[in-house]
């Protein structure tokens, strides 16, 4: 399995055009970038980036997906190729979305997998910190999710485990702002998770990092054959990655918090990198999130090992090595689906 690059443009006034078989990218006439088709997975567009013709249908021809977010990183279109999925593994999806049981398994995974991450993402602050009050919070935290993945065990159905979930990523969100070094705790304070917009500089970056990371995953669910709007967590909704949504959640720790408290205690993001608008929504300026896409990047690329098969795997390719796993658990190869916690 390859991990090839997903480009990202954030420039608004950037031009992508074909160029044989290489993508140009032009800011004012003058060529910026040039890469070779056979090193993309994916070409995602942050704003009124230009795309010409010729390169989308070049794109849709290779089977590599062209995105495009607005500004702030929220979805708006998707351009790709006809869908080459195995249909009988769509078909046992659609079966299995109906099978109370099998989405109360499912799920009851998928969270157990979040929690187990979050636990080691407030154990890890607990061990680098240097002050003994925020070491003890964030162990207090991790014990209350600990307590949560054994209530997890027991939820007899999807509201049961949804319950456990949105308490047990209250009480992380809240401790979460611990595992900042302590002279930038007062930019990047947060009052819980807000989304649409995001209202703090924190949640702001998070955001940021989840829209790349839901474009990651949905393509790995989407190169196993499985439908991304078909889930068993989240509510069917039209226009909804639904299953996309439900492997995400494992990997939010690991490639989108891990990194955002990175950014912030090497002093990589700063409060003078955002952007508060009126009305209170607060977005990143254009440089930093560059240099967070270039980080975001560079985390996909480190290497660690796979707690289930046992071989090193860069962790950009999880998700689709998690994605065949769900795969197999959904065609009954497997009794269940083991998410992905690394130690």
């Amino acid at each position: 399995m390859q991990l090839l690059n997903t480009l990202y443009v954030t420039n608004p006034d950037s031009y992508l055009h074909l160029d044989n078989d290489t993508l140009r990218v032009e800011i004012e006439r003058e060529t910026k970038l040039r890469v070779p088709l056979h090193h993309l997975s994916t070409v995602v567009c942050f704003g009124h980036v230009l795309v010409s013709s010729n390169l989308m249908h070049r794109l849709a021809d290779d089977g590599k997906s062209l995105v495009l977010l607005d500004g702030h990183g929220r979805f708006k279109a998707r351009l790709e190729g006809p869908v080459s999925g195995n249909v009988l593994l769509r078909q046992a999806q659609f079966r299995r979305a109906d099978d109370a049981e099998f989405c109360a398994s499912a799920s009851r995974s998928l969270i157990a997998g979040k929690i187990k991450n979050c636990r080691q993402v407030l154990l890890r602050g607990a061990r680098d910190t240097g002050r003994e009050e925020d070491g003890a919070a964030l162990t207090a935290t991790a014990d209350e999710l600990g307590r949560a993945l054994a209530r997890l065990e027991f939820a007899p159905d999807l509201d049961g485990i949804r319950g456990i979930e949105g308490d047990a990523a209250k009480r992380y969100f809240a401790a979460l702002p611990f595992v900042v070094r302590a002279d930038a705790r007062a930019d990047f304070t947060m009052n819980g998770r807000t989304r649409r917009p995001p209202l703090d500089r924190m949640n702001a970056l998070l955001s940021f990092l989840y829209a790349m990371l839901m474009n990651d995953v949905r393509s790995a669910i989407e190169s196993v054959g499985l439908d991304p709007q078909v889930g068993f967590l989240h509510v069917l909704r039209p226009g909804r990655a639904a299953l996309a949504l439900d492997l995400m959640e494992e990997f939010r720790p690991l490639l989108a918090d891990r990194m955002a408290l990175t950014l912030i205690n090497r002093r990589q993001i700063s409060a003078a990198d955002f952007v508060e608008h009126p009305g209170g929504a607060v977005t990143l300026k254009d440089d930093p999130r560059r240099a967070v896409v270039t980080a975001y990047q560079e985390r996909k690329q480190e290497n660690l090992t796979h707690p289930l098969l046992d071989s090193n795997l860069a962790l950009g390719l999880a998700p689709f090595v998690q994605a065949r796993l769900l795969a197999r658990a959904v065609r009954g190869d497997t009794e269940a689906y083991l998410p992905f916690c690394p130690k």
